[in-house]
């Protein structure tokens, strides 16, 4: 089994050639075809990968087949699974710059963000290596005479991952973790903006020593997703997300009663008190919309704030935003990057063309920066809207991008009203200095994630997953674990004889 990448050729651009990871061994795609990866802050075409085609897709997939049925993964000790997890989180912390780094080549998002993001993702390796070696099911009491009844989870079998691009590492961890140290095998297909990445990780899962075929990457774009999500040898989906596609693999995967976790869409609210610390919510507004380039399911965007202070944050927000520092996101003192790729980067534009149409006040930003050195890179102004009322699609539809509106409300009831009046409900922030406030406004919101005092906080240990049209079922923590197991009940007689068999409680 070849355990790395070949060497990294190299053509006139210094382009760097990358190839899937199927059976255990590095290859090309059957039909040879190769799609670039392009840096959103200087348009350089610095490395490709192979487009998948479904054949490919086939052979991953009968690869993964291969390691469940015959039992090379599922039959692992819980022991070996959670000592090849932790190798892996180790290899995760050496190798930490170098996956952080390409990260950032391959989507804009920040250096001082994604250094940390990445060195976490060694704890989601330690993390359910615990797991591994503790899960179990219940014994139950049951109300038949001489039976022993006990529920095992066992694993559902092969997953397919597709990941996005926003936090391509991150958000592939909190699928590949649980479902590994359950005894599933994987197929991942990672976004065609940010392939590079996952690669290397997987260069990584070989040299931890996982089997051949327990992990498989297939890189292409959305066709080789769709390919991977209708085979029949996947028992289950994990995707994040657009909601519009996660829509589609849900109508998918039910034609054959697959199984299905989905991470998607959100457009969340962050509620801003009269009571509150105005400079933390500041900052906390800032976190939620601004640190990602608002490239996060989990964005707040739309920021409710109390009649009486509406006027006195508004001009603090447009402050503060127009002295965040764009720029290079590979330069630790920039503040906010690009936007990922040209397609989103016309959308966001798009969208804050309509916001103007709508009747928005632009407060802040609004167009790319005008710096000449910033030419060539994908960015957007942060940008601030007021005057915005919540039917208004800028406060409705998911931008995806550093767009903030601002919308008043007069009390907790009105802010919990225009809170939960979205398809979405992903997450929410809460800024408020009294107790009992927090703790109703946490019972009151339809959201999978309130944050009271802060914003985008995110732990392994914690579960994450939306209402609604945000999404099914949760990923970290314990309850991740049931997403990627079937719970099997068994009956064992301790002694009963079978007296009347058209009555099965005699």
């Amino acid at each position: 089994m070849t355990t790395s990448q070949p060497p990294a050729a190299a053509d006139t651009e210094d382009r760097e050639h990358y190839r899937m990871l199927i059976d255990g061994t590095w290859r090309d795609a059957a039909d040879s075809r190769r799609f670039d990866s392009v840096n959103p802050f200087d348009g350089t075409h610095w490395a490709d990968v192979p487009l998948a085609g479904e054949a490919d897709v086939d052979a991953a997939v009968r690869a993964a087949r291969a390691a469940f049925d015959n039992g090379t993964w599922p039959a692992t000790t819980p022991a070996r699974r959670a000592q090849l997890l932790r190798r892996l989180g180790d290899l995760i912390t050496e190798r930490a710059d170098d996956l952080a780094r390409v990260q950032v080549l391959e989507n804009g998002k920040l250096i001082r963000e994604v250094s940390g993001q990445t060195r976490a993702l060694a704890g989601h390796c330690y993390f359910y290596a615990g797991v591994a070696e503790t899960m179990h099911g219940h014994t139950l009491a049951g109300s038949v005479p001489d039976m022993h009844v006990f529920t095992v989870r066992e694993p559902i079998g092969v997953v397919a991952a597709i990941t996005p691009w926003n936090s391509p590492l991150a958000l592939l961890l909190w699928k590949l973790c649980p479902a590994l140290a359950a005894g599933n095998t994987m197929v991942i297909k990672p976004s065609e903006i940010t392939p590079v990445s996952t690669l290397l990780l997987g260069e990584l899962i070989t040299e931890a020593g996982f089997p051949a075929g327990v992990v498989n990457i297939v890189t292409g774009e959305g066709a080789t997703g769709a390919a991977l999500a209708r085979h029949p040898g996947v028992d289950k989906i994990a995707f994040t997300g657009s909601t519009a596609v996660g829509k589609t693999i849900a109508v998918t995967a039910a034609e054959r009663l697959a199984r299905v976790s989905l991470e998607l869409g959100g457009k969340s609210p962050n509620i801003i008190f009269s009571d509150a610390d105005l400079p933390n919510a500041v900052n906390g507004v800032l976190a939620g919309v601004f640190a990602a380039t608002g490239q996060t399911c989990m964005a707040g965007s739309r920021v409710l704030v109390q009649q009486n202070i509406y006027d006195m944050f508004a001009a603090a927000l447009v402050e503060r935003t127009e002295q965040i520092k764009i720029g290079d996101p590979l330069d630790p003192d920039t503040e906010m990057g690009t936007v990922a790729c040209q397609s989103q980067h016309t959308k966001v534009l798009d969208y804050i063309a309509i916001a103007r149409d709508e009747g928005a006040t632009l407060l802040a930003g609004g167009k790319r920066p005008e710096d000449p050195a910033l030419a060539k890179g994908l960015f957007v102004e942060p940008t601030v809207f007021g005057d915005v009322t919540n039917d208004m699609r800028i406060a409705r539809e998911e931008v995806f991008g550093p767009v903030a509106v601002l919308i008043p409300f007069t009390d907790e009831a009105h802010a919990v009203e225009i809170a939960n009046d979205t398809p979405f409900g992903l997450a929410a922030g809460v800024w408020t200095t009294d107790v009992a406030r927090a703790h109703r406004m946490v019972r009151r919101l339809r959201a999978g994630t309130v944050w009271v005092n802060n914003y985008r906080k995110t732990n392994y240990v914690a579960p994450f997953g939306g209402f609604r049209e945000s999404g099914l079922g949760r990923e970290n923590g314990m309850d991740a674990v049931n997403e990627y197991t079937e719970v099997k009940t068994a009956w064992i007689d301790l002694g009963n004889r079978i007296t009347d068999p058209f009555n099965p409680r005699a």
